[in-house]
Formats: structure tokens, C-alpha cells, sequence
């Protein structure tokens, strides 16, 4: 069996690390939560949970229980395993478990848990309760392997593309049911409809294609991100991993190879 590595969390960035781990030869298993708020869904293992499975530039993941998770991965694919806690880690003892759940805090991931133990964002601090930390702030570090420390701390602002941060998103008006008017690769004008909150309709701020929109029917919460408009407008951005997914994943492969490497020296 090639090195395991469990990834908490089969967001768009995290399936941008899963992605590059699995094509560098790695077998991957993804714990996810019951019912995952995931924008980018065109290109999130994610999803696997709603579907099924999800492949995502030729690359599948297929949800599965934790005793059903080696007959996927000798399939050569991507196991998905609803384990809001990662309470399977005990019982699969992967070589590394990567936290990708950019929760901006850590969820409970600990230097315990594997030999190799890395996290991906604001929340962690090498050397303490992981590894390695991977920088997730657009910029110069991004992508970056912190060796001790933590990463830059969460803005609340997200990053600028085509001009536009804060109003490329869409947010829930109020507490209720998600129901989308639109769908992911839509192009859409200021001022459209997009989505309905309870009886609140989602406005766009902004014209450009929708590259991200929540799972149709879930319980959302006022200020919560639902969506998500690309004004560069192309279509082939909503189903390929971002840029910043893929620079994250090199810095999760990076992180694998040198401590690896340390460890058998």
C-alpha cells in the first residue's frame, strides 16, 4: 500500500492538496461532515457525500465507511469518510493527517495523531500542536512551509480577483433555507436574483460567471458565505483547481517530502 495520508476536510482547498498528493502517488482518505457547506462544489471531493462520489480533473473520490475505505483506495481512488471528529484516524493510523478545514481555529488535530502531522492555514503553530503549517494568505508566501510558528492570522477580507474582493461574494440575508435560482457556470448581472433565504432573495453585487454556490436545501445562517461570482468570466475556472488550491497542495507536498525525509535520516 503507498503512504496514507488523511486529509480532514474535502473543501475546494483541500481537494487542491488531496489532488497533487494523490497524483505524487499518495493514497488519500478524506473525512468530511455530514452535510459539507462547500461553495466550489464543481471541484470539491466534497461532494462525494451528496453524490456519492466526485471527480475532479480526473481524479475520483467515493464516499465509503471507515472498514470500506482499503477496497477504495485499491481501487485507486479517493476514499470519503463522513467523520466529523476523525475519530477513524485510531483505527486507519495513516502516516500523515493534513487538517485542510480552514476553520481558522484548530478543531481538535494534535502531534499524536501521526508521524507527520500538518496544518493548512491560521489556527496551528508548528512545533506545538503540528508540524508544519502551510501559509494560505494570498501573496508572496503562499503555499509557504512554516517550520515554526503559525500562520499570517485570518483578514475576513478575501482575496482580490478582477478588482473585486468583499462584493464577489454572496452571504445568507438571514437564517433559513437555501434554495439557488441560479446554478454554478451561470453568468450573471449586478442586480440578479441568485439565490432565496427564507423569503429574502440573494442579490448580486457584481456581473461575472458563478464559480461557487452552496448545496441546494441546506440550513444557512445570516452572514454566511453561500456563494461566490468570478468576474474574470471564464467558465473553465469552475470546474479546475484554483490557483491558490494548487500552491496550498504544493506546500502540503513539500511538507510531506522533508519531513519524511527526516524522519528516515
Amino acid at each position: 500500500m503507498k503512504k496514507l495520508v488523511l486529509i480532514k476536510g474535502g473543501g475546494d482547498l483541500a481537494t487542491g492538496i488531496a489532488h497533487r498528493l494523490y497524483r505524487a502517488g499518495f493514497a488519500i482518505i478524506i473525512t468530511e461532515i455530514p452535510c459539507p457547506t462547500v461553495i466550489r462544489r464543481t471541484v470539491a471531493f466534497a461532494q462525494a457525500v451528496y453524490a456519492g462520489k466526485a471527480t475532479v480533473e480526473d481524479v475520483t473520490a467515493v464516499l465509503t465507511e471507515p472498514d470500506k475505505a482499503y477496497a477504495i483506495l485499491r481501487e485507486d481512488k479517493i476514499a470519503v469518510i463522513v467523520d466529523p471528529a476523525a475519530a477513524c484516524i485510531d483505527s486507519i493510523k495513516p502516516w500523515a493527517v493534513v487538517d485542510a478545514i480552514i476553520a481558522k481555529y484548530n478543531t481538535g488535530t494534535s502531534l499524536a495523531q501521526a508521524p507527520i502531522v500538518i496544518g493548512v492555514g491560521p489556527g496551528f503553530t508548528a512545533g506545538v500542536d503540528v508540524h508544519a503549517v502551510i501559509e494560505t494568505m494570498r501573496g508572496h508566501d503562499l503555499g509557504r512551509v512554516i517550520t515554526a510558528g503559525s500562520a499570517q492570522p485570518n483578514t475576513g477580507i478575501p482575496g482580490e480577483i478582477g478588482g473585486y474582493t468583499l462584493e464577489r461574494l454572496l452571504r445568507a440575508p438571514e437564517d433559513g433555507i437555501f434554495q439557488a435560482v441560479r446554478q454554478i457556470g451561470e453568468m450573471v448581472k449586478a442586480g440578479d436574483v441568485v439565490a432565496v433565504v427564507g423569503k429574502h432573495a440573494v442579490i448580486a453585487k457584481i456581473g461575472g460567471i458563478l464559480r461557487g454556490l452552496l448545496q441546494d436545501g441546506l440550513p444557512v445562517t445570516a452572514g454566511m458565505k453561500i456563494g461566490d461570482i468570478d468576474p474574470r468570466c471564464r467558465p473553465e475556472h469552475c470546474y479546475t483547481i484554483s490557483d491558490k488550491a494548487r500552491a496550498i497542495g504544493g506546500g502540503v507536498l513539500e511538507a510531506l517530502m522533508w519531513l519524511g525525509g527526516n524522519q528516515r535520516g
